[in-house]
């Protein structure tokens, strides 16, 4: 027996911490799914439909399978059957995991074939010898505001009073329509998974969101027993909603069950941009009336996007108003249309980021029209508690967000008339938003062991998508246990260890974290029962939240944020510079302050991006796209982002058990929207449509030249 100390000095929630796994990254010893080495590895290479709508005639395989090291070609001849009615723990998976099941093609990039070589090279080779015969259909692909065949969802929309009669009633109504274009997540890391056969058990090493969710649906779909599926994901080079079931993973299954030796299929990053979903343009249109003194009498949002003909993906950005602003009347719909392209899936901040742009720039634009300062009119619409749900709210304190980040920004100072700050050839603008994002929890297992060596092992199958949770889980245990973080090792990502939430919606580290205060809780319990021996085989303790995520009150349970942006536009050449961001945040408990702001500062970066350079385009004659890869596809670069500033405000919640609500993606939420402002006040001209690109600005100056405005 071995007696452990259970109370020592410690240094853990709420002090900066260094990543546990940082040593490993940054020397190159932290394994990736697609760097893991095995005996006799195959490797697969996915061939991908050069049409957007027919089927497949025919498949020549001769010539592939007459080069060197190839093994087997499978398509939808020969591949093995799975189910088509999966239902796992988000729903039904993105149809393109039933892939080689039939010859129809729905879209561009659809998987046909997979060629399994003995290196990467010769599949390459064999696959750009298949020789694919189409029977080619006539395709859309084009999507804009005026849509035919949008339909609404189920439970997609929410009334609240008369909007008409109180659009009527409004003494200034603002009536706008603003777009968003398809956009990628472009994880640094592709996609990639390697699949054997052990002892009758299906290993799969991936990079994923959450490998017990992986591991169902996979059983699932080849109707195996969940126990006959293992899947890890060590380390994930970047996920934003992009990295669940794909169809790379169907396919190397399908691969090692007929060789039964591992396979490894690596995507490309022009396959990633193909089939693996994407965040679906919008085009949003936003209603608000008001009395003279700025309060709404009516907010209606209206939201279209697009889906896929296989499966309905509704990118929700009406939902962004129904908890931030207070009116007499609202009015929200978030509409799809389905078209000939691939699934749209989560995407950092889904709804919530390009619904944000629509309603933080209308309210600005109101904010003009009635002559109040932007910060006063959001002030003055504060609700007391949720305006549709009336439920009250856990906390909220947006008003503090904007008191601090004004104080911060200088605010104060800021000459409200657009175009009259000059600095040489640059037009300088500044502008506000105001952000929010859900804070979740979900039921999550988790175990806590005291080792015989004085050192304490949690097991979760929670997902480090490169957010630092590992690191904060380490610190939440170590916290529970009051013993050093030191002291406590975290092992993640192993389906074995049981059900819990994926890495998503913000829910993560307050859903993981919730199970392992409570692990270590009981943990620390049993110690003090045997007085802090410890058994030679050590001390476990194991805990589901299901019971208590179940008897949580019911409350508006939300992260709050104000963004504020400094832009400097030269309007000769069309080039806009961000040259301040600050970011003021209501997210709860920070477990660790040096991960936080890191999230807080990435997600506010890809607002940044979004604002300026992010746009997917199709090509309507291929219905692919172009530009498919990161030459193509621009988003900022170091020289595009300034010294971003974010920071966050005392948001305690002494009725909640976590306290933590997640920072992963209210920094990208009205971002767009604070930019987009900014460029306003700098140049007098409103852009409604997403990315400001320098051919906008430019034709914008051109129109206000031929309006007879002149600077």
């Amino acid at each position: 027996m071995t007696t452990v100390p259970i109370t020592a000095k410690k240094d853990a929630v709420g002090v900066a911490h260094t990543r546990v796994e940082g040593l490993e990254k940054v020397t190159g010893a932290a394994r990736y799914a697609g760097e893991i080495p095995f005996a006799d590895l195959a490797h697969g290479w996915l061939v991908l439909s050069t049409v957007a709508r027919g089927r497949v005639r025919a498949i020549d395989e001769d010539a592939a399978r007459a080069l060197p090291g190839v093994l087997t070609v499978l398509h939808h001849k020969n591949a093995p059957r799975v189910k088509d009615d999966v239902i796992g723990v988000l729903g039904r998976p993105d149809p393109i995991v039933e892939v080689f099941q039939h010859d129809r093609i729905p879209h561009a990039g659809w998987p046909v074939a997979l060629v399994v070589a003995e290196t990467s090279e010769q599949a390459r080779e064999a696959a750009e010898a298949l020789v694919v015969t189409y029977e080619e259909e006539p395709h859309d692909v084009t999507f804009d505001i005026g849509r035919d065949g949008a339909y609404t969802p189920q439970d997609a929309e929410v009334t609240k009073g008369d909007l008409d009669a109180e659009l009527a009633a409004s003494a200034v109504v603002l009536d706008r329509e603003y777009t968003t274009p398809e956009q990628h997540h472009s994880a640094m890391e592709p996609h990639a998974v390697t699949v054997h056969w052990d002892a009758g058990r299906l290993e799969v090493f991936d990079s994923n969101q959450g490998s017990r969710w992986i591991a169902d649906d996979l059983a699932n779909l080849f109707s195996l027993d969940q126990s006959a599926v293992h899947v890890t994901s060590e380390h994930v080079g970047g996920a934003f909603g992009s990295k669940g079931l794909r169809s790379h993973h169907v396919a190397a299954v399908m691969a090692a069950t007929e060789l039964q030796r591992p396979v490894r299929v690596a995507l490309t990053r022009r396959q990633v941009f193909a089939i693996t979903g994407y965040r679906s343009p919008t085009a949003q249109r936003v209603r608000l009336g008001a009395d003279p003194d700025g309060r709404l009498r009516a907010f209606a949002h209206d939201n279209l996007n697009l889906t896929s003909t296989l499966r309905e993906f509704v990118e929700g950005g009406a939902g962004f108003g129904r908890t931030l602003y207070d009116a007499v009347a609202h009015h929200t719909v978030d509409r799809v249309v389905p078209m000939d392209v691939g699934t749209p899936t989560w995407m950092r901040a889904p709804g919530e980021a390009p619904g944000s742009f629509a309603v933080e720039s209308a309210m600005d634009e109101l904010a003009e029209q009635l002559g109040l300062d932007p910060i006063a009119l959001r002030v003055r619409n504060e609700p007391e508690v949720g305006p549709i749900s009336g439920l009250p709210f856990s906390s909220r304190n947006l008003l503090a967000c904007l008191e601090e980040g004004a104080r911060r920004f200088g605010w104060a100072a800021r000459d409200p008339r657009p175009r009259v700050r000059r600095e040489g050839r640059w037009l300088i603008g500044t502008g506000v938003a105001a952000c929010t994002f859900p804070s979740g929890a979900a039921p999550s297992t988790a175990s806590a062991t005291a080792e015989p060596d004085g050192t304490f092992t949690v097991r979760i199958t929670a997902s480090d998508v490169g957010t630092g949770a590992r690191t904060a889980l380490t610190l939440i245990a170590a916290d529970a246990l009051e013993v050093d973080p030191g002291r406590v090792h975290v092992r993640i990502a192993d389906s074995d260890f049981g059900n819990a939430w994926v890495a998503g919606g913000s829910m993560g580290t307050r859903s993981w974290g919730w199970a392992v205060m409570a692990a270590a809780g009981e943990l620390r319990e049993q110690l003090s029962l045997v007085g802090g021996e410890i058994p030679e085989g050590g001390l476990t303790a194991v805990t589901d939240t299901a019971a208590l995520v179940a008897q949580l009150a019911q409350k508006e349970r939300y992260a709050f944020g104000a963004q504020f942006a400094e832009v400097a536009v030269d309007v000769s050449t069309g080039e806009v510079r961000v040259r301040r961001l600050l970011g003021v945040f209501a997210a709860g408990r920070i477990v660790n302050p040096l991960t936080a702001r890191s999230q807080l500062v990435g997600g506010m970066t890809w607002g940044l991006s979004m604002a300026l350079h992010e746009e997917a385009v199709r090509d309507e004659a291929s219905g692919g796209h172009v530009g498919a890869d990161f030459a193509g596809y621009h988003f900022a670069a170091n020289a595009d982002v300034p010294v971003i500033e974010a920071d966050w405000v005392d948001d305690p919640d002494p009725d909640d058990p976590v306290g933590i609500k997640g920072v992963g993606e209210i920094g990208i939420v009205g971002t767009a929207a604070a930019i987009a402002n900014a460029v306003w006040h700098a140049t007098g001209v409103r852009h409604r449509d997403l990315p400001i690109r320098p051919d906008r600005v430019i034709m914008a100056e051109a129109d206000r030249d031929r309006n007879g405005q002149h600077a």
